[in-house]
């Protein structure tokens, strides 16, 4: 007979880690959207950001602790006195608030970045999570760098701040430089070795360097990890984090391996996924697992006549389960404001602001006006453009001409600040010459660093999204533009990259 499963938490950080892939920012809107999904999915904590980093953060933390109900929302915070007062003001209206503080434990880090000795660590952790509680009762400390912290000084550690009141101790792989065996070990030794250790969930954080995080994650679990942190898409800095898709699926899936199962509602995954790509701009790479565009296509004939005769030979999920063919009602140009307006409840976005609604709306009529069907991932791509803030740069009209042994050359009028300003260049294509064009009025010296076209939805007359990432002196910007012209998308998501640089300016934390 089957024992009962333990409750595996799951702790989601798109909202701060995520937020971390250069160029990835979010604004408070666009995360709240967001937020909605994780708590419609059933995401046990969701990490809204990191309140002391920016006026933006905060703001987006509090605003997210606000609306979220059925989930805990957490803020990041160091051991010091600023960042966890800053927390817990932003946290303040949550029903359930959780202050997530930490500081380095690796004796590389607390040598040559903090510059303390461990002591002195050991008492600022003590500190940090006691000045914690006084704001709530939900406290996570994280040993920074735990995956290379010498085993007996985070013994002593952890022993301290769960007997100051932590509840959750993450332990952290923070540079994705753990291995599946030797990261699993971990938690088997702190469970054993730490005598209070069953006052306390423990927790996995893994970084993708290596490939590993999911892998590491699912090791901690196996011994005795009961919380992991994981984003959407895998979304997070250097090679992203562990991807709560895999996670959640690998539990559900192998039921007959691991002791855990997760409050999870996997249908909305998929549609997640994909607004979080909508909202970020980072596009999916078509053979990821679970929410890849391929992840249930068959193109084998081998495979395919096995999926005709019995569909478990070749595929271990039902792609329904997480979400593929899900929410894909289509609206058209005779869709009225009613019709469109429930399907965005649908999808999580209430429009509170009358203005806002007639902003999407317009758009959307526009773009009936160009494609015979509308799907879900079009109307994200809407709302995120009817939603940015005051734009300084407006694209008026755009003119290319090209043809075959002759320099492409572009034409466009943009908007500056209210004036219409107008410029002609050449380039080596169509795009170069738009976007030479566009510095000729701009003069911005910022270079491009990306540039990707993704296909929002299927057809020849889809909109095409393109991501634009902008590079000047170590600054980023990302930019996204949609729009069944490809060439307007890009000059969109050029013009949206340079909009966007007074907001992008994050200080950035390190677990």
């Amino acid at each position: 007979m089957q024992s009962e499963k333990d409750k595996l938490v799951i702790f989601d950080t798109t909202l701060r880690d995520g937020e971390q892939s250069p160029g990835a920012s979010m604004s408070k809107e666009e995360k709240v959207r967001i937020a909605k999904l994780l708590e419609r999915m059933g995401v046990d904590v969701i990490e809204a950001g990191f309140a002391i980093a920016s006026p933006g953060d905060f703001a987006a933390v509090q605003a997210v602790a606000q609306t979220v109900k059925d989930s805990t929302v957490c803020s990041l915070a160091r051991a010091v006195k600023g960042d966890i007062l800053r927390a817990s003001e932003a946290l303040r209206h949550a029903r359930a608030p959780r202050i997530h503080t930490f500081i380095a434990t690796s004796p590389i880090h607390m040598q040559y970045k903090l510059q303390m000795e461990p002591e002195a660590v050991l008492q600022q952790a003590v500190e940090a999570v006691k000045l914690a509680r006084q704001f709530t009762d939900d406290v996570e400390f994280s040993l920074e760098d735990g995956s290379r912290s010498e085993p007996q000084f985070m013994y002593r550690i952890i022993e301290a701040v769960i007997n100051a009141g932590a509840g959750t101790i993450n332990i952290p792989d923070t540079v994705g430089y753990g291995e599946p065996s030797g990261y699993g070990a971990i938690f088997k030794r702190v469970i054993e070795k730490v005598p209070n250790a069953e006052r306390a969930i423990f927790s996995t954080h893994c970084h993708n360097d290596l490939g590993l995080a999911v892998a590491n994650s699912l090791s901690a679990v196996m011994h005795g990890a009961r919380q992991v942190e994981c984003t959407i898409n895998g979304l997070g800095e250097r090679a992203g984090n562990c991807a709560l898709e895999e996670i959640v699926m690998a539990v559900r899936t192998r039921q007959d391996l691991y002791p855990v199962e997760t409050g999870i509602d996997t249908t909305h995954i998929v549609p997640t996924s994909r607004l979080v790509t909508a909202v970020t701009g980072f596009a999916v790479q078509p053979n990821k697992a679970i929410v890849g565009a391929n992840a249930f296509a068959h193109e084998s004939g081998i495979h395919q006549d096995g999926i005709l005769k019995h569909r478990e030979t070749y595929e271990i999920m039902r792609a329904e389960a997480v979400g593929w063919g899900q929410n894909r009602l289509v609206l058209g140009k005779h869709s009225g404001r009613a019709a469109v307006k429930e399907r965005y409840q649908t999808l999580g976005v209430e429009f509170s602001d009358p203005d806002a609604f007639n902003r999407v709306f317009q758009l959307f009529k526009e773009l009936a006006d160009k494609k015979h069907e509308i799907f879900d991932e079009d109307l994200h791509s809407l709302i995120s453009g009817a939603t940015k803030s005051v734009e300084l740069y407006q694209l008026h009209d755009l003119e290319i001409r090209s043809k075959s042994g002759t320099n492409p050359q572009a034409q466009l009028r943009l908007l500056v600040d209210g004036e219409l300003q107008s410029a002609t260049a050449e380039g080596s294509g169509p795009v170069d010459a738009a976007f030479k064009a566009i510095e000729l009025i701009v003069d911005s010296h910022f270079e491009l660093q990306v540039y990707s076209v993704n296909a929002v939805t299927e057809g020849t007359d889809a909109q095409g999204t393109v991501t634009v990432r902008l590079e000047k002196e170590g600054r980023l910007a990302n930019g996204i533009g949609a729009d069944t012209d490809i060439l307007v998308s890009s000059v969109k998501a050029y013009l949206d990259a340079l909009n966007s640089l007074a907001g992008i300016d994050h200080n950035r934390s390190g677990i």
